[in-house]
């Protein structure tokens, strides 16, 4: 075992998101030396959270979440359901209408997915909603993107 005379710090850049379950496990092999007990590679029978479904059955998953929420959109529902896979009804919970997703931002992006993303996905910012969680900020104006930066400004939800 090596010892380190001072705190480390690994950075990883690049990647792809076709590879990074091998990334982080290549990277976890090499920090082990530093955590004994560590367990092995473990992720590659994992699915992701919101992705326990086979990889076919996307349209039912989306079919069951339209069933629930028949006042989605089906472009947000398909939407919804790739960005969380079955995740999106613990997202929508208890909504029974538009109204009770809160003020849509734009690109069908409303207040209770914001609340969600910063309660699960620890965003706090527009960048985060926008660009390191979704791709939704190509589709939004800078005016959109200002009134998302004043709710998450006003918000003090707590993690966890």
């Amino acid at each position: 075992m090596l010892a380190l005379e001072a705190p480390a710090l690994l950075s990883v850049f690049g990647g792809k998101i076709t590879t990074y379950r091998r990334l982080a496990e290549a990277t976890m092999a090499k920090l082990a030396q530093f955590f004994p007990g560590m367990p092995g590679a473990w992720t590659a029978g994992v699915a992701l959270p919101g992705g326990n479904f086979p990889w076919n059955s996307i349209e039912q998953v989306r079919s069951d979440l339209a069933r629930r929420y028949p006042f989605l959109a089906d472009a947000t529902q398909l939407r919804l359901v790739r960005a969380y896979g079955t995740l999106a009804m613990d997202m929508l919970g208890d909504a029974r209408g538009a109204a009770d997703m809160g003020r849509c931002i734009g690109a069908d992006l409303t207040e209770r997915e914001i609340d969600w993303l910063v309660r699960t996905e620890w965003a706090r910012t527009a960048d985060d909603v926008l660009w390191r969680r979704s791709k939704l900020g190509l589709r939004l104006n800078a005016t959109e993107v200002q009134v998302l930066e004043d709710y998450l400004a006003r918000q003090t939800i707590s993690v966890g």
